[in-house]
């Protein structure tokens, strides 16, 4: 027996911490320990019912997970390898890993590197990989430190903590937007040079406004992502990853076609694993594990639907990593 976070519907939606089996385990062919698995927005949003993120009943929720392979029909993976999960369905369509086991397909598994423990892996988890997969982008499309500010969104958010630390490291004069301003301090802890309250992005703009961000990390949607690229600077990019605010995107061709910006989308569910062996790779090599430190709390497994919903309050700063054993 082992302890889950498990989301059922029959026919009230209800979320509790309870003891399973390996017969509650689903298919696949690598069985982890895992160690440590962490909230991302995706998990709130699940263990509080807020959106239609689970599509299988029951859930174990989870999309991320850090542990060692116990079992593996998998010719990559053996008894005793460190691994890390990130998306693939994990937690909406496959259980999850918000519990002491999981049950996975070995070509979702990442090895884990060296450099971090599975603590740190989780301390990353999905929001720091995505938040490294917008940094590759705007570098792909040219971004250098020296081109000018670089905006991030949400910047006290899981996506945006990590970003503002990477790009501030990597030379970069990073502008954190945020609606807290009490933490303005720990912004600038991670490496902000500037930060700007979330209500000057947050409300209907223009379509071109006065030029200002080589490169943009967006995680937020709707009317910020708008004024993002109203905002950015002739050739720049915008790396877009988020919908905390909303789905929709009330803006219009003039910053593409009169500056020659482009929207950068980000996918970390389903993104190939080249991507994400790289995306790793660099986290290890450019981020700074006593900065991750400062952004993390950790919580036991039993603590996670409180902090789930405490997340979706906008009540939490940083990253959360769950002890699941």
């Amino acid at each position: 027996m082992f302890q889950a976070l498990v989301l059922e519907k029959d026919p009230e939606f209800r979320a509790a911490v309870r003891e399973v089996d390996d017969s509650f385990l689903p298919d696949g062919d690598v069985t982890v320990a895992i160690e440590y698995s962490t909230l991302n927005y995706k998990d709130g949003l699940a263990i509080t019912n807020k959106s239609p993120v689970v599509r299988s009943w029951p859930m174990v929720a989870g999309i991320d997970g850090s542990g060692t392979v116990l079992e593996s029909r998998a010719s990559a993976w053996k008894p005793g390898d460190a691994v890390v999960l990130n998306g693939f369905g994990v937690g909406e369509t496959h259980k999850g890993c918000l519990a002491a086991k999981a049950r996975l397909k070995g070509e979702w598994l990442v090895r884990r590197p060296a450099a971090f423990t599975a603590r740190q892996a989780m301390a990353i988890g999905t929001a720091g990989y995505t938040a490294m997969l917008c940094v590759l982008a705007l570098e792909r499309h040219g971004l250098k430190p020296g081109a000018g500010e670089v905006l991030v969104t949400g910047a006290t958010g899981g996506v945006g903590s990590v970003a503002v630390a990477l790009l501030a490291r990597l030379g970069h004069q990073v502008v954190a937007a945020t609606g807290k301003a009490a933490e303005a301090d720990y912004l600038r802890k991670l490496g902000a040079a500037n930060v700007i309250d979330r209500a000057e992005l947050a409300t209907p703009g223009k379509p071109l406004q006065k030029e200002r961000w080589a490169g943009v990390v967006d995680a937020l949607g709707s009317h910020t992502l708008a004024n993002a690229c109203a905002q950015t600077r002739y050739g720049g990019a915008v790396a877009a990853c988020g919908l905390a605010q909303g789905m929709d995107l009330p803006s219009s061709v003039a910053p593409f076609i009169l500056r020659g910006i482009s929207l950068l989308g980000i996918d970390s569910v389903m993104a190939p694993m080249a991507s994400r062996e790289q995306a790793w790779a660099r986290l290890a090599r450019d981020l700074d594990p006593q900065l991750l430190e400062t952004m993390t709390t950790e919580i036991p497994l039993s603590g996670a639907i409180e902090a789930a919903q405490k997340l979706m309050a906008g009540q939490v700063r940083g990253r959360i990593v769950v002890r699941t054993i």
